[in-house]
């Protein structure tokens, strides 16, 4: 089986005065299809900083990412941005939701910026905050809802364009046990429903436990547990 996505020899340095910190060196991991991988780590790491490079939103120092066989690393900044609009998810642990809209808003947002028509985005918006758990609070805005609401209105959002990955950087830190664990329920839940594939940066190894793959960084590289 062929990877959905793969990163190969990706590393990462930055230059301070005359010294070079690497952060990354020759990072390499896949995922298939429909699988939950997780990324663990001590802080300081480099966890967010190679989540940001798989997502195209940073770019490395060296190595190529690969995306159903298609090397990513040589487009432009357009075709990085159009490819994470349609192919990406993305879920922070501070949610990102913009305040002045409702849940149900925020969560059409993504499809509305790609250019769809609201009438057609208003019915799968509504059924995944539905999927959420979240149909009765359509209409609220942000500061109305709890910060686990806030998190499945992201998680909602993030699976609006339909994306075959989902990268998620610690998306319960801020959240009470009981609010995280409905959290990766759900999104576990909706992981396997959708054949999605998720890379998630955690520090719960009682969550990173439960996915199929658990990768650590340790000294600037990563192993396979």
């Amino acid at each position: 089986m062929s990877a959905l996505f793969e990163a190969r020899g990706i590393s990462k340095s930055y230059i301070s005065g005359k010294d070079e910190l690497t952060v990354l060196n020759t990072i390499d991991l896949s995922i298939n299809a429909g699988e939950m991988a997780a990324i663990v780590g001590a802080s300081g790491s480099g966890k967010t900083t190679l989540l940001q490079i798989l997502g195209t939103l940073a770019s490395p120092t060296g190595g190529d990412l690969f995306f159903k066989g298609e090397r990513l690393t040589e487009k432009n900044d357009g075709e990085l941005a159009q490819f994470r609009n349609k192919s990406l998810g993305f879920i922070f642990q501070f949610h990102h939701l913009l305040p002045e809209f409702s849940a149900l808003e925020n969560v059409m947002m993504p499809a509305l910026i790609a250019g769809k028509k609201k009438k057609d985005v208003i019915e799968p918006a509504t059924e995944l905050l539905k999927s959420v758990e979240l149909d009765h609070r359509l209409d609220h805005r942000v500061a109305e809802l709890s910060g686990g609401e806030q998190q499945r209105t992201a998680l909602a959002r993030a699976l609006i364009m339909k994306p075959a990955l989902l990268l998620a950087d610690e998306p319960t830190g801020n959240l009470d046990s009981r609010a995280g664990n409905l959290v990766f329920n759900l999104l576990e839940q909706l992981c396997r429903e959708r054949s999605l594939s998720v890379i998630m940066v955690t520090h719960n190894m009682e969550l990173a436990r439960r996915m199929d793959i658990i990768f650590r960084l340790n000294e600037q590289r990563i192993i396979r547990e």
